[in-house]
């Protein structure tokens, strides 16, 4: 390697200090393979990525703000709820209790590591964060619920349809956290990409959006509201990490124009079939029977729908041209700002750092 030569993918942020380098300007920020000081916040160059980073700060909340008195009477109640709206609970929870500890592993373990721009960065930690909030808010309803927890928590082992979406997701993960792996070069450059849209437009894009509108469905009705709030919250979460996604991956596009194939996009519109087919085979496997005035058909109408949005939001040719969303509702519940209850359970205030008891 000659001497002005730079070696593959970007740098850490762990690299030895360099007395008297010169200080970061914005035309060195990148959003992959990037060189500039990581560890230097500022000047930003990504402001969406910074604002999306406040924005999320903004919409915090936790898991025992929400009242679960209800929904544990109710699912104590010998007739409150049919076997059907019994397994959409259970199964839903089953998947949704791993499926965020795997996007906090992928954040953590893989991508990470492979973006090379602080105020993104930073976003991804917030981002790790509300994974790690959303787990916590599965377990308190799984805890108060009083179910068996390693049942609910090993569902992704157990249930086929869980498991297919769960394994569909990993082989992304492994890939880039393989401790050699690098990006700087076009296959390794289109590795990391093919990893993000996987995860955002995919996994978080489409997989969890059966079992909002399935649980969200039983708030409207009055029925587990408790258990349908913190999936709201999770819900508006989520659509944050995904316009992220996004936004990150049509930069990367923007800056690295060579990785935008027509070969690449055949692949991302592959993937995105394989999503839908999976979420459709588990919205059956929730919903044998029409329940809820939903049915799996509408399911799949659903998901034409969300992956048509999906396509366009990155550039890629609508799939299922004409579908109509048959869950309008879904947009209202996601608009609400946070103090605007859709399903209006009680939320407490929020303890300060002044009013919090620090132990040594």
């Amino acid at each position: 390697m000659s001497a002005t030569a730079q070696p593959l993918g970007g740098i850490t942020g762990l690299e030895t200090l360099q007395m008297g380098a010169a200080r970061v300007q914005v035309d060195d920020k990148k959003i992959i393979n990037c060189h500039a000081d990581l560890n230097q916040l500022v000047p930003f160059k990504y402001r969406w990525a910074w604002k999306k980073y406040l924005d999320a700060c903004a919409n915090h909340w936790m898991p025992n703000e929400i009242n679960m008195a209800a929904d544990v009477a109710l699912w104590k109640s010998l007739d409150g709820l049919t076997e059907d709206e019994r397994n959409i609970i259970k199964r839903n929870l089953g998947f949704f209790a791993t499926a965020d500890s795997l996007v906090a592993n992928n954040l953590v373990l893989a991508v990470y590591r492979h973006i090379t721009n602080p105020e993104c960065r930073q976003y991804l930690l917030r981002q790790a964060f509300e994974e790690a909030l959303h787990t916590h808010a599965y377990q308190h309803v799984i805890e108060s619920l009083g179910m068996d927890e390693a049942e609910v928590f090993n569902m992704y082992r157990e249930i086929p349809s869980v498991a297919r979406k769960a394994a569909w997701s990993l082989k992304y993960t492994q890939s880039l956290g393989d401790p050699t792996f690098k990006t700087g070069t076009l296959e390794n450059d289109q590795r990391l990409l093919r990893d993000l849209i996987a995860f955002y437009v995919i996994f978080e894009g489409v997989f969890f959006y059966v079992g909002f509108a399935q649980i969200l469905s039983m708030g409207r009705r009055n029925k587990m509201t408790g258990t349908a709030e913190q999936l709201q919250y999770i819900l508006r979460d989520e659509s944050m990490h995904l316009n992220f996604g996004i936004d990150l991956i049509n930069q990367i596009k923007i800056e690295n124009p060579h990785l935008w194939t027509e070969a690449f996009k055949l692949e991302a519109i592959k993937m995105i079939h394989e999503g839908v087919e999976l979420e459709y085979v588990y919205a059956v496997d929730t919903m044998p029977r029409g329940i809820l005035g939903l049915n799996a058909e509408m399911f799949k109408d659903y998901l034409h729908f969300i992956a048509n949005r999906r396509c366009a939001q990155i550039g890629l040719t609508q799939q299922f041209p004409g579908t109509i969303n048959p869950f309008p509702w879904m947009s209202e519940i996601m608009d609400l700002k946070k103090e605007k209850n859709f399903f209006e359970t009680r939320v407490i205030e929020y303890q300060t750092g002044g009013t919090l008891s620090w132990e040594e």
